[in-house]
Order: structure tokens, then C-alpha cells, then sequence
């Protein structure tokens, strides 16, 4: 389906993604690109892709399709150093957890969104990065998030869909601002709380036998405070808007739930754990 795809950003999403799209048969040459040598040099070892160029103006040449697969903030000078680089037919894409922000970085190198460009999300990963940790099935299963607008073209809508569907994902479409306002309920804040929570935790005096009698249920939820931290300050960065209204959501029902221990106010504190439980024994989690 694809000549030439070029990655930029050799990590596990951007891996994963080449290692998918190999599996299937569905992708001729893959091209890397990024600031670590040793991780793309990995990345022909463990042939994820074909080559690789640290400079991402060769990198794209002859390119059908690029992925530009790095954290938030770096997506900007990325696509303003490749646009004029690109083949005339080229279709680009990004996997960025926040699509607000890269439509207006887009909007701000463009001047609008041109018809090439299909900002999109794969609702997938782990606590892990590197190109190391990237593997052919990360996306089966898992949806991907495509937030095309009235510029997108219907062809470049179609082939990333096709692309991602290639994998094993299911594929919807989204308008930006819902994608911002999901993501930020069921992503960005349950990030935010994992990092404030262990980073609370480290702090204290006897940090050490807290951690060390910590149960099962402190390693499931703090699993995600493993996760690259750079990528996640760029995330609340990027969707800081939609991330502070649900951090002050959270934060008025933990005081609600705070002045009802205060108060002994024991039916208030029952009846809320029997709503969330009825609530996550209701949910459809992967």
C-alpha cells in the first residue's frame, strides 16, 4: 500500500507501526528519522526499518507517507523543517495525544490546514519507550483516532485510515476539541494523578517502607508514572485547557469526599464507592 514511509520519531509507537505495517505485507521501504543515532541504528538491527537519516529534510525525500511520531513539543520544527522537502503527493500524518495543538502548529507553518495533512491518534501503548520496546501487535484491537477537517482531503483521509487499519486497529473519526475533551478525562488526568501520587508518596520520610509495602493495587495505578516524562509534560502543555478543567473537576469531588471522611459521614463516602464501582463494572475496558 505504501512504497516509502518514513518515521519520524523510531520509538515504540512509530516502531510499532513499521513492524506492523511489515507484518502485513502492506509497506515497501521504511525510512527513520530522529535525534538518537543509537536508537535508529537499533532499529535496522532489529529490521524496523530500512535506513535511517538523523536529518529529517532527507529523511522525507520520495516519501509517500510520513509519520511524524515525536513528542508534542517538537512537532512544529519538525513539519516547518520538512514542508518544503516533501514529495507533491505526499500524505502526513502524527500520532499526538492532544490534536489541538498540531492543528495550530500546522495552521501556523501553513497559514491553513492543507489538504495532505490527517492529524491522528492511536489509543495504544505502554509505560515503556525506545524502538526497543515497540512490537507488530501494539495496535491490534486498540482504537485509533482520526480528527480530519473540512480541508482534509477525502484521499488522505482514506489511505491513513487504510493505514491504521492495516494493523489491526479500529479506526474512528473525531472533531478535534471532542478528541481534546476525551482525552483529557480519560488520559491526560489519569497521567497527571500518577505522577502526583507517587511524586507525593517520594517525598515523605519513611519513603522507603511506603514503597516497600506498597500492594498491587499502588503498582497497577502508579505503572503509568513510568512513562517518558518529556512526552508528558508536552501532553499537558499542549492540552492544558481541557486538562485544568478536568483537574478541577477531580479536585472539587476529592474535597467532597475528603469533608465527608471529616464529617464521619459514612452513607456519603459508601454511596460514592458504589457508583464508581457500578460505573467501572459497567465499562468496556481493554
Amino acid at each position: 500500500m505504501i512504497q516509502r514511509l518514513c518515521v519520524i520519531g523510531v520509538g515504540l509507537i512509530g516502531g510499532s507501526l513499521a513492524r506492523a505495517l511489515r507484518q502485513a505485507g502492506e509497506v515497501g521501504e521504511v525510512i527513520g528519522s530522529g535525534r538518537g543515532e543509537d536508537n535508529l541504528r537499533a532499529a535496522v538491527r532489529l529490521g524496523v526499518i530500512d535506513r535511517y537519516d538523523t536529518d529529517p529534510i532527507r529523511a522525507v525525500a520520495g516519501a509517500d507517507v510520513v509519520v511524524v511520531a515525536v513528542p508534542l513539543g517538537a512537532i512544529e520544527p519538525v513539519l516547518r523543517a520538512i514542508v518544503p522537502h516533501l514529495a507533491p503527493a505526499a500524505v502526513v500524518t502524527d500520532v499526538g495525544s492532544a490534536k489541538g495543538s498540531v492543528v495550530a502548529d500546522v495552521e501556523r507553518i501553513y497559514g491553513h490546514v492543507p489538504p495532505h495533512f490527517v492529524p491522528g491518534h492511536p489509543i495504544a501503548g505502554t509505560e515503556q519507550s525506545g524502538v526497543e520496546a515497540s512490537f507488530a501487535t501494539l495496535f491490534q484491537g486498540r482504537r485509533v483516532i482520526l480528527t480530519p477537517l473540512a480541508e482534509t482531503a477525502a484521499a488522505s483521509h482514506h489511505l491513513i485510515r487504510r493505514m491504521w487499519e492495516l494493523t489491526g486497529a479500529e479506526v474512528v473519526d473525531m472533531g478535534v476539541r471532542h478528541h481534546d475533551a476525551v482525552l483529557a478525562a480519560t488520559s491526560h488526568l489519569p497521567h497527571m494523578l500518577a505522577y502526583t501520587l507517587v511524586d507525593t508518596l517520594a517525598r515523605l520520610d519513611d519513603r522507603a517502607e511506603i514503597f516497600r509495602y506498597a500492594a498491587g493495587g499502588f503498582r497497577d495505578f502508579s505503572r503509568i508514572a513510568s512513562s517518558d516524562p518529556k512526552m508528558w509534560h508536552d501532553i499537558c502543555v499542549a492540552n492544558r485547557e481541557q486538562l485544568l478543567e478536568m483537574i478541577a473537576l477531580f479536585s472539587a469531588d476529592l474535597a467532597r469526599l475528603a469533608e465527608a471522611i471529616r464529617a464521619d459521614d459514612r452513607a456519603a463516602v459508601l454511596a460514592m464507592f458504589q457508583r464508581a464501582k457500578r460505573a467501572r463494572d459497567n465499562l468496556y475496558l481493554e
